[in-house]
């Protein structure tokens, strides 16, 4: 018998349906409704709130901050998220004490009545708490510090993550609990554990951020029920983890003028937009491969950037180290930074600092041009008011809407008038 023989000859039991089929009209949509966690910062990230038996992975470097947001967002969900709406949240530590977790809870005023705190990492144990607590809202910290009798290795290993996870999703699904799983992050920022916890989860947010700086960053690289593109931002001290509805401030405290390698931008994350500096330093080398370093850029977009000053605009960068950092560990990912890159490498470079009061933004292109970016008078607005007086942009941008008063908008075509206009504003 032929395999497709063989295959057809095999029968599948059928089932009974215990959930029928239903017309699309009829299905119920109160399961997929968000709920506010009392964080906005967060609800902004994950589309409105946690939707019932959604599941959403938290990811990041361990000592970033990640049990603090997950025990503030327990408490202010468990006192009610929206007025007049507790929830019985169940917090499930595998890392810490229950006494630990308390003093936290205590410090940064996360304290609330049906908040129930759990210290295990038997996954038995943990469903049993599930079991018992019947809580609207399951935190686990972490997934990796959970492990199941029934499966062979340490916690942590890939086959223990994989069977945790898939026991924890299973339960939140059939019992409509809204789940947040903490999970840890590689060296290389990439999800600990096997790559098929991405594809279980339904949200998958990182947090990021310098662990020696206060600014810490909530992004959605996934999530079946709201954007991916938008961005949370908070402020980690000794007394808690606090939201920034306003974060360009933040970025910019502390900024020396008139200092020769830096220039801010303004960058989208979603619809906000965020005002941040790009900082460089270039400095003769004494080996024979020069040093490239970068932080928070992409190292190849910055690889690119150098060689199209030195091709397009002459800058003198053989022999030279570079090293090109973002401020208060932010990470830049979108095109819209190059100009502003180019312009702190230009300026580190020719020793000139831009003047005080200057922004720029606008992607460069291997030719040496400049092309216009999205959200270009959104980016205007929030450098009009936070009190800058000169934008470096591409062309387009002054005939595409009105120009906030007190705003002077430059238009350059290339990388080489854009060095040269930033020299002759500087000269001024």
């Amino acid at each position: 018998m032929t395999e497709v023989g063989a295959v057809a000859a095999r029968t599948t039991a059928v089932k009974s349906v215990a959930r029928p089929a239903l017309p699309i009209g009829e299905v119920d949509l109160t399961r997929a409704e968000a709920r506010g966690t009392g964080v906005p910062e967060f609800d902004r990230v994950l589309g409105g709130g946690l939707v019932r038996g959604a599941v959403v992975l938290v990811a990041g470097e361990p000592g970033i901050g990640k049990s603090t947001l997950l025990l503030d967002v327990a408490g202010r969900a468990a006192r009610g998220g929206e007025p007049g709406h507790e929830r019985r949240v169940l917090y499930v530590s595998g890392e810490e004490s229950a006494a630990q977790v308390r003093s936290r809870a205590e410090r940064i005023e996360a304290m609330a009545r049906t908040l129930f705190l759990a210290s295990e990492t038997d996954l038995a144990t943990v469903l049993g708490q599930v079991e018992q607590v019947e809580p609207e809202l399951l935190i686990v910290d972490s997934v990796q510090t959970i492990s199941s009798a029934e499966v062979e290795g340490a916690a942590g290993n890939v086959s223990q993550v994989r069977e945790v996870a898939a026991s924890i999703i299973a339960t939140a699904k059939s019992r409509g609990i809204a789940t947040l799983l903490v999970g840890h992050v590689t060296k290389d920022g990439s999800i600990a554990g096997p790559r098929v916890l991405e594809h279980l989860v339904d949200v998958v947010v990182q947090f990021e951020g310098d662990r020696h700086s206060r600014l810490r960053l909530v992004r959605a690289v996934k999530n079946r029920y709201g954007p991916t593109d938008e961005v949370g931002c908070f402020d980690l001290s000794d007394v808690g983890i606090t939201g920034l509805a306003d974060p360009s401030g933040l970025f910019l405290s502390n900024r020396t003028a008139a200092v020769p390698g830096t220039c801010v931008t303004v960058t989208l994350e979603g619809r906000r937009p965020l005002v941040t500096e790009v900082q460089a330093l270039v400095d003769q080398s004494e080996v024979p491969n020069p040093r490239r370093a970068t932080s928070g850029l992409d190292s190849a977009r910055v690889g690119m950037i150098l060689a199209v000053l030195g091709t397009r605009a002459r800058a003198p960068i053989g022999r030279k180290d570079v090293f090109a950092s973002t401020v208060g560990g932010v990470r830049i990912t979108e095109p819209a930074a190059d100009l502003a890159i180019t312009l702190a490498l230009a300026s580190a470079i020719n020793d000139q600092p831009l003047p005080e009061g200057t922004v720029a933004f606008g992607e460069v292109g291997l030719a040496g041009e400049l092309r216009p970016v999205t959200g270009a008078h959104r980016r205007l607005a929030e450098a009009s008011r936070l009190g800058f007086t000169t934008a470096i942009v591409p062309p387009g941008v002054v005939g595409g809407g009105p120009v906030p008063d007190g705003l002077r908008v430059i238009e350059v075509s290339s990388v080489l008038e854009a060095v040269q206009v930033s020299a002759g504003v500087a000269a001024h």
